[in-house]
């Protein structure tokens, strides 16, 4: 009994060694809880630790960081990323290539600034052009054959003889000893006349208010239509007025380019008075903060007197409306009815107070010499010019651009164009 029982106590006793051995061997390989922070390993010791710390942090670049495997997704390529967070143009690595300056810009205007003015340049000017062809030595006589080209060309005889006297006086001077400084001579003439200012509307006042006057078939309401595309393009926010309420198709042409670009268009029933349409319009703008405002008008024939006493009640009455309305008051001419253009805007300039003509269909005529005679004799400026069907081709008149467009060389280049 007393064997039995000292057999088992040491049997007892083993097993307990055996585990208080297992327990010390575990306890000697981890580290628990207490031995640091919760869930972190102890740094390592001895000389690799050492060695670890004897080198610089360095950071490791995006793109040779080890994809993490707790959960945590890996960072989206640059392809995956979404089109909010692509980097700014600037900011992308691109090829060195330089942004366009502004002479290419200016060659390429040039360009089809010439080639609008074909029909003239291959009219007019080629015809003063050959006057000078194969002559070293200038003779006064030459002036008489000018004169002939410039009254055919519709220039008008008050500017042409103007011009024509000027360069008489320079030959008596002697400072026209070649073919090239008479051509200068008559490039200086032309930019002398056509400096009176003109560009494009502009908009101090809110609304700015413009009446578009002419007589039928000019494409008064045409021209509105491409002034507004022009102005809402820039940003400005345009009402039109249908003041032609005589003609039925007017009107919808009117509303059809106000849909196209997205400006109110005001109208009144059929044979309304156009002058209340006028006011109602001006005044619509004004409460409604409105940038521009134009007002189409009915075609009317400059000889007809009680017409023209009409658009003066429809000037008054914009007045009413609005103090200091309308801003400008502009007279679309065609360049195809050469010096008839001319009698139309002495008439229009007598009844109301013009502040600028727009010259259309000027890509369809060789007399575009009618400019220089519109200018010289009524002193009022040209604010456009249209080249074509296109909206943007009803283009902003610079009288240094137009002067070198058509007295300049460069036929190669309307050609190319």
């Amino acid at each position: 009994m007393t064997t039995v029982a000292i057999v088992i106590a040491l049997v007892v006793a083993a097993v307990v060694v055996l585990l208080l051995a297992r327990r010390g061997r575990g306890g000697a390989q981890l580290q628990g809880p207490a031995a640091g922070a919760p869930g972190q390993l102890e740094a390592p010791r001895g000389r690799a630790a050492k060695k670890e710390e004897a080198l610089p942090a360095a950071p490791r670049a995006p793109a040779e960081r080890p994809e993490r495997k707790e959960g945590r997704p890996a960072a989206p390529s640059p392809e995956a990323l979404p089109s909010a967070e692509v980097l700014p143009a600037e900011s992308r690595p691109q090829q060195p290539a330089a942004a366009p300056s502004a002479p290419p810009a200016a060659r390429k205007d040039m360009a089809g600034l010439r080639k609008g003015l074909a029909a003239t340049r291959g009219g007019f000017i080629a015809r003063l052009t050959s006057l000078f062809q194969g002559k070293k030595d200038i003779d006064p006589a030459i002036l008489e054959q000018m004169e002939e080209v410039m009254l055919a060309s519709d220039v008008g005889p008050k500017t042409t003889h103007a011009i024509l006297q000027r360069l008489r006086e320079s030959l008596d001077r002697n400072e026209l000893r070649d073919s090239d400084a008479v051509w200068a001579a008559l490039r200086a003439e032309a930019m002398r006349i056509l400096s009176i200012g003109g560009g494009a509307i502009r908009t101090p006042a809110k609304p700015t208010v413009v009446l578009v006057v002419g007589v039928n078939g000019v494409g008064k309401t045409t021209t509105i239509g491409k002034l507004a595309t022009r102005y809402v393009g820039a940003g400005k926010t345009v009402m039109l007025a249908a003041g032609d309420t005589f003609r039925a198709a007017a009107v919808q042409q009117l509303d059809v380019w106000g849909k196209r670009v997205g400006a109110d268009v005001i109208k009144g029933k059929e044979g309304a008075d156009p002058g209340a349409v006028a006011f109602d319009a001006t005044t619509r703008a004004r409460e409604g903060g409105a940038d521009l405002l134009l007002v189409d008008t009915a075609g009317r024939l400059h000889t007809k007197v009680p017409l023209m006493d009409e658009i003066k009640k429809v000037r008054k009455t914009i007045a009413k409306a609005m103090d200091g309305a309308p801003h400008e008051t502009l007279l679309v001419l065609d360049a195809t009815t050469g010096q008839n253009a001319l009698t139309q805007a002495t008439l229009f300039k007598d009844a109301l107070d013009l502040t600028g003509i727009i010259l259309t269909k000027l890509d369809g005529t060789a007399k575009g010499g009618i400019v220089l005679g519109i200018c010289d004799e009524l002193k009022v400026p040209v604010r456009y010019i249209g080249l074509g069907e296109r909206a943007e081709d009803l283009r902003e008149f610079f009288a240094e651009d137009f002067v070198e467009a058509l007295f300049g060389k460069g036929d190669e280049e309307v050609a190319a164009a």
